[in-house]
């Protein structure tokens, strides 16, 4: 669904299925075509009889001297096959251009894994986060009335309330920009989903989130399977199919031609004066180069130039693959293993909220305390959040080095 909906994706599936289909065609440009020709040409005359010119007829001749008569008919099946190297080179040219659209497709589905990640575990977190503002709001405005009740009991000042007050307007407005964030991040998810983007749905995610493979097994995979070196040995492949067809251009071209048909005065199997018109006509055409003011050498120099491009980019594409599997794994390793402190955070910041409550019951803390310890909690909580989205991000990077994980 996600795939049929994307845009980049759908062009890059479009262009591997066009290249595919030149590819065939490249192939087949190898066989010989078939043409069934018919022409009808009608000539003015001359006035001069076909026969004081050399012709067996008493027809007037045409006014046109590459006509044959004045009434000429063709009804031909025509055979045509040309055998050369510039053909052999435009197949290896297609494939490898088929195949580096292919790998570019595939690159486009793994940036597509990474991109929906992003939204499908970005929608959950800020439905998270809104639920933890709206617990934000809730502690404040339980702080609020304990701050209200000592004022009246004359166990605090005044200040006190106010404090509580701007904290509780102030958690007001974090929920409702949580909110909003939430109904933005669940449209964005949606237009990928839906036609309708505002189309309820639920996201199904599991409550732990899976390990982190071993690195040896990531390597492996990536080394195995890796689609922009594949598309980068397919852009070299297009550069070298691009400098054979440009020496191919110095070699002769073989040109074959057969019809079988009528090219008669007039439509049918035999004359008038019962000569049989159908006939075949056989045709070998050999065009070999001679000069083109270096026009050809030119594009060879030309095409070596681009092969040599496309190797620096096929060598810093494997630098690249190494490069980025240290930093996508290093990334998603750190994230799993702060999900784990992040996790021990929010409990910490939860009982020093509560031991604060107590203490400030009690007369032992400050309404600045609370305070303290109540950001603390939101500001746990939302990195814990923020965390999780992280860790699934890393391991989307990690996929599109791979594929899959282990």
């Amino acid at each position: 669904m996600v795939q049929a909906n994307e845009p980049q994706y759908a062009a890059a599936v479009a262009e591997r299925g066009a290249l595919a289909l030149e590819r065939t065609n490249a192939k087949t440009a190898l066989l010989p075509t078939v043409t069934y020709h018919n022409q009808a040409v009608y000539t003015q005359p001359n006035g001069v009889a076909a026969s004081r010119i050399g012709q067996v007829t008493g027809d007037a001749s045409p006014l046109f001297i590459a006509n044959n008569a004045i009434r000429e008919y063709a009804s031909q099946g025509v055979v045509d096959e040309r055998i050369g190297l510039g053909q052999i080179a435009a197949i290896r040219s297609a494939t490898a251009s088929a195949l580096r659209a292919e790998a570019e497709a595939e690159v486009a589905r793994r940036g597509l894994v990474v991109a929906v990640t992003n939204l499908f575990y970005g929608s959950q977190g800020a439905g998270q986060k809104a639920t933890v503002a709206a617990e934000a709001l809730n502690e404040a405005n339980h702080f609020l009335d304990i701050t209200q009740k000592r004022e009246q009991a004359r166990e605090v000042a005044h200040a006190d309330v106010l404090k509580a007050q701007l904290q509780q307007q102030q958690r007001e407005r974090d929920l409702a920009d949580a909110k909003l964030a939430a109904t933005k991040a669940r449209l964005e998810l949606g237009v990928l989903l839906y036609p309708d983007p505002s189309t309820p749905y639920t996201l199904d995610i599991p409550a732990i989130p899976p390990p982190l493979p071993d690195r040896p097994g990531i390597d492996s995979l990536a080394k195995q399977n890796n689609p922009e070196i594949r598309s980068a040995i397919a852009g070299l492949q297009v550069a070298q199919a691009d400098t054979f067809a440009s020496k191919a251009a110095l070699t002769p071209d073989l040109a074959l031609n057969y019809t079988y048909g009528i090219d008669a005065t007039n439509f049918g199997v035999n004359g008038p004066d019962g000569i049989r018109n159908l006939g075949y006509a056989m045709s070998a055409t050999l065009d070999i180069p001679v000069w083109d003011w270096l026009a050809t050498e030119r594009r060879i120099r030309a095409s070596k130039l681009r092969a040599g491009a496309a190797r620096v980019v096929l060598t810093a594409a494997q630098r690249r693959l190494l490069a980025n599997l240290e930093e996508f794994y290093a990334e998603a390793d750190l994230a799993a293993q702060q999900l784990r402190s992040l996790d021990a955070s929010v409990i910490t910041a939860r009982e020093s909220l509560r031991l604060t409550n107590l203490r400030y019951v009690d007369g032992e803390s400050t309404a600045l305390e609370v305070v303290d310890a109540q950001a603390a909690v939101i500001n746990a909580e939302t990195a814990q959040v923020d965390g999780q989205l992280r860790y699934q991000l890393a391991r989307a990077q990690l996929q599109t080095l791979t594929g899959r994980l282990p």
